[in-house]
């Protein structure tokens, strides 16, 4: 095929060709085609594509609700499993939010947002990433409370000690332990005729249909693999069973139909604490309440991608093109929904599985919410920077959020951090989709930006999960890693710690000048933060027009340390590190008392609503 022709059906199927003048490979080309379905021998209007020329400004708004914009908030984040608690067994849970949803709402806050709860994968318990699921729809189990059940849990009281009092969580060991006792319980007594009623059992599998029977089938035949030596995702199983249909799978569904109900029920108790959660949200006060998180996309051999082919790009995955994180691209190692098979299926979907997220939040978070404009995708077995972007129906892909969140009645958070396209973000801001707004970020000519220039349709907070804390900014503790890890090389290390010393300087500036610190403070040379520049930091977003405003509870109570860094798996503890410090002991904390209360000072609660 002539290079032409074959750029013109890429053009055609959404498919990025060159970036300047960097052609994207020949084989990246043809693989994506491939992926998305479309022969190389097929003229463009004969191939079935998607329209991406659709206005997105003909898509149905997110809700933006008039006394959100009247009286801006806050809310505090973390990271669910980072909580500590005296009843908790090794990992924070659902009963642990749901208190930390009270203090938090006793403090003024008006939201908890938490990391992606997506089921992951309970037969490997050491693959971690909250945004690496196996099926976005379900939710992990390990995030049970183990004294919120229809009967007792007896744990063995020396391993529930050992996991509870580990500064890292040890996946494997609280997996055990919880699944050991969850099952006891379902054989015992799994209903208890009234809070946990069997007909309710019964309705909540049936709403959930075929896609969470396939779940809790998939959940049943990793488990089985995983004790014949097999891994736990379904590409590398005998081949008779990579196929949800087959002979094989079929005769498994039955011979093991209670471990496969046993699977549901998970899903069931998982899906009652945290409607509990949310309800303790509410009751506290909280205006908006749980503020959850949408992974970007799943693990290529879980749940997902077994129960429904069909829509999953293979030879594929997603990630990100090279920037100041890593400078050779990044690897994300999910999978794709398909734009051609979500436009044939009328986004169903896609659909669903918002509708699975905003069945509990009050405010969904859109991780790499460029996604739906386009991914940056990577053919199987080639480096990052081989990849290229591919677009998705925006329109369509809008109204379907915009739809869901009037339905739910949920606000919508985009983040839409690194290399966005000219005018996304207009287009978010035009679909109520709020923008995210770092403190690190928020720089120009080597200053900060003014809390004026913020918009107002965005969440301003200090940092993220892939960021460090405000602590470990100043220390510089960001750019070791990258260095210690080869993400960055020597040169660009010490470029980047010279330039953080200014960055230390610059903020205390901002800060000075927006009155939250005297003048003529010069703790930007400090080595250590200083307290009060942590309270200025949350004061100076406060004064942001930004309708909401995320408090870091890491920043408050700790860990101190990076929750993960980009372009890492085994490198670093990823996604393991617990608070020191119990739920019940955060209000107390000096400087949970001092943000909170800067807080409410800045962004008030109104006493009544309207």
């Amino acid at each position: 095929m002539e290079p032409d022709a074959l750029n013109a059906l890429c053009w055609a199927a959404g498919i990025t060709t060159a970036y300047g003048d960097r052609e994207v490979p020949e084989e990246t080309k043809r693989a994506l085609l491939a992926a998305l379905g479309v022969s190389v021998d097929t003229p463009p209007e004969k191939a079935g594509l998607p329209r991406y020329d659709t206005d997105p400004s003909a898509a149905p708004a997110c809700p933006l609700p008039d006394w959100l914009s009247a009286a801006p908030t806050w809310g505090l984040f973390c990271q669910l499993y980072e909580l500590r608690s005296d009843r908790s067994w090794g990992i924070g849970d659902f009963a642990d939010l749901a208190r930390l949803a009270v203090i938090a709402g006793e403090a003024g806050a008006d939201f908890i947002g938490i990391n992606p709860v997506h089921a992951l994968f309970l037969a490997s318990p050491g693959r971690t990433s909250p945004f690496t699921p196996s099926n976005r729809r379900f939710l992990n189990p390990l995030y049970i409370a183990m004294d919120e059940l229809p009967a007792a849990a007896t744990p063995d009281a020396a391993t529930r000690a050992r996991v509870e009092a580990m500064e890292l969580i040890d996946y494997e060991a609280v997996a055990e332990l919880k699944l050991k006792g969850l099952r006891a319980v379902f054989a015992e007594r799994p209903f208890d005729g009234n809070r946990w009623a069997e007909s309710d059992f019964a309705a909540f599998r049936e709403a959930g249909g075929v896609a969470l029977e396939r779940h809790a089938l998939f959940e049943a035949l990793s488990e089985a693999m995983v004790a014949k030596g097999h891994p736990a995702g379904w590409t590398d199983w005998p081949e008779d069973y990579r196929d949800p249909d087959s002979a094989a799978v079929t005769r498994f569904a039955k011979t093991e139909a209670d471990r496969v109900r046993f699977h549901a029920w998970l899903q069931w108790i998982a899906a009652r604490q945290l409607a509990a959660a949310c309800e303790a949200a509410r009751d506290a006060g909280m205006r908006i309440g749980l503020y959850l998180d949408l992974a970007v996309g799943e693990a290529p051999d879980g749940s997902a991608t077994w129960s429904d082919k069909d829509f999953t790009l293979k030879g594929v995955t997603v990630g990100a093109p090279p920037d100041v994180f890593s400078q050779d691209g990044q690897n994300w190692a999910l999978s794709a929904l398909s734009p051609t098979a979500l436009a044939r299926a009328g986004y169903a979907p896609f659909r669903e599985l918002i509708a699975a997220q905003m069945k509990y939040a009050g405010a969904l978070r859109i991780d790499h919410v460029m996604a739906l404009r386009q991914l940056f995708l990577i053919p199987d077995h080639q480096p990052a920077s081989a990849g290229t972007h591919v677009a998705y129906p925006l329109a369509e892909m809008l109204g379907v959020v915009g739809e869901e969140a009037e339905k739910h009645g949920a606000v919508v958070i985009g983040e839409d951090l690194g290399w966005v396209p000219d005018g996304f973000r207009d287009i978010l801001q035009a679909a109520n989709i709020m923008a995210y707004r770092i403190l690190y970020f928020e720089q120009d000519w080597g200053l900060f930006t003014r809390p004026s220039t913020y918009p107002a349709k965005a969440l301003a907070c200090v940092s993220t999960h892939d960021l460090p804390t405000l602590a470990g900014w100043w220390a510089g503790e960001d750019i070791r890693l990258r260095r210690d890890f080869g993400l960055i090389d020597a040169a660009t290390a010490e470029a980047h710690r010279a330039r953080r010393h200014d960055e230390k300087v610059a903020l205390v500036n901002a800060f000075i000048d927006a009155g939250e610190l005297p003048g003529g403070a010069a703790d930007g040379e400090a080595v250590a933060l200083p307290p009060r520049v942590l309270t200025a930091a949350y004061r100076f977003l406060a004064a942001t027009p930004s309708v909401l405003v995320g408090v870091r509870l890491a920043d408050l109570v700790g860990p101190e340390a990076q929750t993960n860094v980009p372009g890492t798996v085994d490198e670093h503890p990823n996604w393991r590190r617990r608070s020191a410090m119990t739920v019940e002991a955060i209000a107390a904390a000096p400087a949970f008392a001092a943000v909170t209360a800067a807080m409410r000072d800045k962004r008030p609660r109104p006493q009544a609503l309207d």
